[in-house]
């Protein structure tokens, strides 16, 4: 094509009184097109400039303390969260030692762990978040093996777990109930417990192996055993035989245990006819006082 080509048109429109002649002429289509070549050149030229500058400048700085936040930081630009790291703190009861007495013995064999005491023997098997380990000063420490928010629970659980096991074979736990209530008592006839708490026929339970009950004065139990576990679990299937009742306070609850008390019906229908009368005097004052005003 040459550069001077020259296109013309002629374009008519005929009337009933005129014609207009209208003709539009496109010189040089070849100087324009390269003309518009130049120009779209520039512009992703320039385009790729403010690329790569973009990129270049881009930063991530850290905010907070606790939790970390990677922001952007270009000037100008929006700033969007790109990622979330989760510090993990050391759980406060975790990192605390446990110290073995001299009485126990502790074998340890991967993730599980064998406490033999005067008491009795305990196990334990740890999760793969934590891990048990002996120092030379004979305590045992649990440790976290990854730093997940999991793992920070388990530490401070499973230090707690391995306590108890110490203590457990060494000291042993105890659970004391009360039972509160006209003809309610409690016995020991072999190897059950026989409860009167009220039904048509008295309630046998057999104690399971490790642990030991104990009454006084028939209505004070006392469930003990080396195991904490199964201590707080058969102390809580006496007392879901009859748990303490909101009114008078009736039933097997635990020796420390505080019941919240409510009131009566009938108290809160001796309340409703003070109030009553309280309103009926105020009325009568109401009367008696507009009486006199109308006397005077």
């Amino acid at each position: 094509m040459a550069s001077s080509v020259t296109s013309s048109f002629r374009i008519r429109y005929i009337n009933n009184d005129n014609i207009v002649n209208l003709c539009m002429e496109f010189n040089e289509v070849g100087v324009a097109l390269r003309i518009f070549d130049e120009m779209l050149v520039s512009v992703l030229r320039n385009l790729t400039s403010h690329l790569l500058s973009y990129f270049s400048n881009l930063k991530s700085v850290f905010v907070g303390e606790t939790n970390k936040l990677r922001v952007s930081s270009v000037p100008g630009a929006h700033v969007g969260f790109l990622r979330k790291t989760i510090e993990c703190k050391e759980s406060r009861i975790g990192k605390q030692p446990i110290v073995v007495p001299s009485n126990v013995t502790v074998k340890l064999e991967g993730q599980d762990i064998q406490v033999k005491g005067p008491l009795g023997e305990l196990a334990l098997t740890y999760p793969r978040e934590v891990a048990v380990e002996r120092e030379e000063s004979g305590t045992l420490r649990v440790r976290k093996a990854v730093e997940t928010r999991r793992a920070n629970q388990m530490h401070g659980l499973f230090r707690t777990l391995t306590d108890n096991l110490v203590i457990g074979v060494s000291k042993g736990f105890d659970k004391k109930l009360q039972l509160v209530g006209v003809g309610y008592r409690a016995m020991v006839e072999g190897n059950d417990v026989v409860l009167n708490l009220g039904f048509s026929h008295p309630v046998r339970m057999t104690i399971p192996n490790g642990l030991k009950v104990k009454v006084e004065e028939n209505t004070r139990i006392t469930v003990s055993g080396y195991d904490k576990s199964e201590v707080g679990q058969f102390a809580a299937s006496i007392r879901k035989w009859r748990p303490p009742e909101p009114y008078k306070g009736k039933g097997v609850k635990y020796a420390d245990e505080v019941v919240r008390r409510k009131e009566g019906k009938a108290g809160k229908k001796n309340n409703g006819n003070i109030k009553i009368n309280q309103i009926n005097r105020n009325k009568e004052h109401v009367l008696t006082v507009a009486a006199h005003d109308l006397r005077s």
